[in-house]
């Protein structure tokens, strides 16, 4: 769970961010995009977790894992405890996150029933978070996929009882795609209640090609958003619930900066129209993407195609494939105005979620 361990004597972690507003930050910041590790969660699995029920795992060749596990002793205190983060956030000139579950605990491969009550340690894990700290952090839960049914009652206990926002999902569920009918009642209840999907793959499921140079991630992390946004869109998802509001990690996947070939193919052939009425890109246009582009003609790009009000600051915090000069990153793509570049940074997201900025921030 987390703890806030700021040392006695030193200045507060909120004093400091008031010191870092000082200093001219023009707007209020929203990451969209910062996961949150739950160490009871994994204790609870442990007895039925292998590396082949998880593709992060299974599609790893052994100089990747080394790396891997390097890293999850290196960000162990910034994924479990409070008091690095807010530091981070600080430095980075975040004012709140949107924090939801690390990729590794998705636990779609547990049975039923383990999965229904790990999910609610890390819900509640999560929106203990958000009340130990309501001016930094608003809570995005998770599911137990793997059973619909289970799913729906989880998804019902985060917006009525923890107060979050939104969910996280995963771009797949067990292999099986998020467009299959047995989701269906999902995506109508999220719609209903009218929680902000974060859309974030766990690895590609058929990753036999990218075990070596960590590709699984590299390549197969957009692929896979890529493949998963596609389903919703051709299955007739996004069509079928107009109000489903969607963010896609990674700026989209491949899919965000290259929707041209689907409206091709729907114009061209019969069976890329059976359950959709109008041409892909206009299902896009109404889903929300990331800043995570890596570089400043990426997202210029991805703003041309989609506009400033459907981009939102992410980071991946605390991985290292993360952006941690988000705001840098915005104010390279030279072409956008202020009020663009207050948009992106934090307002979009503010208006997504139904954060309210706090006073003083434009």
């Amino acid at each position: 769970m987390f703890v806030s361990c700021a040392p006695q004597g030193s200045r507060s972690l909120a004093a400091s961010h008031r010191a870092v507003a000082r200093k001219g930050k023009q707007s209020f910041t929203v990451d969209i995009h910062c996961h949150v590790h739950t160490p009871q969660a994994d204790e609870m699995v442990k007895d039925v977790f292998s590396l082949d029920v998880d593709p992060l795992f299974k599609f790893a060749g052994e100089k990747t894992r080394a790396v891997n596990l390097k890293q999850a002793s290196t960000i162990k205190d910034k994924i479990t405890e409070i008091a690095p983060r807010l530091a981070e956030m600080d430095r980075m000139g975040i004012d709140m996150q949107a924090i939801s579950v690390a990729p590794p605990q998705y636990f779609y491969w547990t049975e039923p029933d383990l999965g229904r009550a790990a999910t609610r340690v890390i819900n509640d894990n999560i929106a203990g978070i958000v009340a130990a700290h309501p001016d930094r952090f608003v809570g995005l839960g998770h599911l137990p996929m793997q059973e619909p049914r289970l799913a729906i009652a989880e998804l019902t206990r985060c917006a009525k009882e923890l107060g979050m926002r939104g969910v996280e999902l995963c771009t797949n569920v067990n292999g099986k795609d998020l467009g299959e009918s047995e989701f269906e009642p999902v995506f109508a209840r999220l719609e209903e209640l009218g929680m902000v999907v974060f859309l974030h793959p766990g690895g590609f499921t058929a990753g036999e090609r990218l075990r070596e140079h960590y590709l699984n991630n590299v390549i197969g992390n957009p692929l896979e958003s890529t493949i998963a946004v596609s389903h919703l869109i051709f299955g007739g998802v996004l069509d079928r619930h107009p109000k489903l509001k969607v963010v896609v990690a990674h700026g989209g996947g491949f899919l965000g900066s290259y929707p041209f070939r689907m409206d091709h193919a729907w114009r061209a052939r019969a069976d890329c129209r059976v359950n959709i009425k109008r041409k892909p890109s206009e299902y896009l246009r109404r889903l929300y993407f990331d800043t995570i582009m890596f570089d400043p003609r990426a997202l210029g790009h991805l703003i041309d195609l989609w506009g400033t009000d459907h981009i939102l600051l992410g980071t991946d915090y605390p991985y290292d494939m993360g952006d941690y000069d988000p705001l840098g990153s915005i104010r390279a793509v030279k072409k956008l105005k202020a009020a663009e570049r207050d948009a992106i940074a934090g307002l979009n997201a503010a208006r997504l979620l139904g954060i309210r900025p706090r006073a003083g921030k434009r």
